[in-house]
């Protein structure tokens, strides 16, 4: 067993004594590991403490443009709901999907599919099509913890499906590994073969929930006619478009943008996620009705503003602290040594296709998918084809036990906090449904790891 194990365990014991045993809150929880990391470190001679290099850990925190993310659009999102224009909007989703049981959350599935593979950014997909579906499924009845979480698991798909920047990682090591073997089309035709067994996973758990919660079709008397719906908020449509829009661009002109921008191309989407808020808001405001643009003073804005900083402060702090952590564990190169440590067992398919999902998503509470992909990927594809395995599948399946359970694995699971303050939901809920939907993702990454589903655009 490697060493560095010790630091992993060593964290977890600390949040959960903290947590489930103390009662305190995750953020103070996440601290407290933090710092107990730090000095074990420290101790143990596995970092030689200075104040320059605690100041790393926590100056590269506080460069991730995910928290930001995440503090602007759950600000924002408090700020539309002061606006006619959402309600307009989910008039119009409730008026078209309120008869079926859960229709809202379909949309939200589909919506945040399409958008995540635009933005490629878990928490930011959950932001931007968030503030529209979560309201919408709150309205037909989903409980704000189910409704988070349909969100948060829908939006990680951006993760898995092209052209996001990990699949490209994900690619550039295949190709390393087994030159000219396969081509970047073929790969991406094997992750949009394996993204529709996730999509109807998803389906399925969604109407299973909504069976289970007892979330019931509107009643007819509640549903907003159609046609009264379009007439009064068809300027709402347009809300939409301008979050997609940008992203949508830079997704179909990338070689455009890379021409021109060079390395600083892969940082546009992030400057998008935090200018899209102020666009939406900016858009809801002058889309809205003449009451509500007269309310909207300076003031009123300032003190909305003001109470949706202290909802966002909590899950902030949480993925602050996290990403303290993360950046740690990753200095101690946690990830290699425990990967080496698998390489060596030598298992067998079944066995390697039962522990690296679960591998994966036990990292993923603490450090980041694309981070594991660098890492750990050539490792993963290496001891998958040894053991007999696809290769390809091995390397088409690292966006999905690495990147997409990132987002959804407490302690961290921006995906989710984001969702949970989006929707005001309560932690304990919403982290327990969650680990519903972690289970059925890592069976279904079980069995497509095996090989046993047919995939399209698979070639041995």
């Amino acid at each position: 067993m490697p060493f560095e194990l010790v630091f992993l365990l060593a964290v977890f014991a600390v949040a959960i004594i903290s947590f489930a045993l103390l009662k305190r809150p995750m953020y103070e929880s996440m601290l407290a590991a933090f710092i107990v990391l730090v000095i074990l470190t420290a101790v143990l001679g596995a970092w030689e403490f200075s104040l320059a290099g605690l100041w790393g850990f926590i100056w590269k925190a506080m460069k991730d443009s995910s928290l930001y993310v995440i503090i602007v659009f759950i600000v924002s999102a408090h700020l539309l709901s002061q606006t006619t224009v959402i309600d307009d909007f989910i008039a119009i989703i409730l008026a078209i999907f309120g008869q079926l049981r859960g229709g809202a959350g379909f949309v939200a599935i589909i919506g945040s599919t399409y958008m995540g593979s635009l933005s490629g950014s878990g928490p930011g997909n959950v932001a931007t099509t968030g503030v529209f579906t979560i309201p919408a499924m709150k309205r037909s009845g989903f409980p704000p913890h189910l409704a988070a979480n349909v969100e948060a698991h829908s939006s990680t798909m951006g993760n898995m499906i092209p052209p996001a920047g990990m699949i490209a990682t994900a690619y550039g090591i295949l190709n390393t590994l087994y030159p000219d073997k396969y081509t970047l089309s073929q790969y991406w035709l094997l992750l949009w073969g394996i993204a529709i067994w996730f999509i109807a996973q998803r389906i399925i758990t969604l109407y299973i929930m909504c069976r289970y919660y007892k979330v019931e079709p509107m009643r007819r008397e509640d549903i907003p006619p159609l046609g009264k719906s379009l007439k009064n908020g068809w300027k709402a449509i347009f809300l939409p478009i301008i979050v997609f829009l940008p992203f949508l661009l830079t997704s179909k002109f990338e070689s455009f943008f890379k021409a021109r921008l060079g390395a600083a191309s892969s940082s546009l989407n992030n400057s998008l996620l935090l200018f899209i808020p102020a666009l939406i808001v900016v858009a809801a405001i002058l889309l809205s009705d003449k009451k509500t643009k007269q309310k909207m003073t300076i003031p009123y804005m300032t003190k909305n503003i003001t109470d949706g900083l202290m909802k966002v402060v909590p899950t902030a702090a949480l993925v602050f602290f996290a990403y303290c952590v993360s950046n740690v564990l990753v200095t101690l190169g946690i990830e290699k040594a425990i990967g080496d440590w698998i390489a060596s067992m030598n298992m067998p398919l079944i066995a390697l296709a039962l522990i690296l999902p679960l591998f994966t998503a036990v990292l993923g509470m603490l450090i980041p998918g694309s981070t594991q992909v660098k890492i750990f990927g050539g490792i993963i594809i290496s001891i998958v084809a040894a053991a007999g395995g696809s290769p390809f599948i091995a390397c088409g399946m690292l966006p999905c036990i690495c990147g997409a359970m990132h987002g959804v694995t407490p302690p961290y699971c921006a995906c989710v906090y984001t969702g949970m303050g989006i929707a005001d939901a309560e932690l304990k809920p919403t982290l327990k449904n969650c680990m519903v939907w972690i289970a059925i993702h890592y069976v279904l990454s079980v069995i497509v790891m095996m090989g046993w589903l047919p995939l399209i655009g698979m070639i041995s």
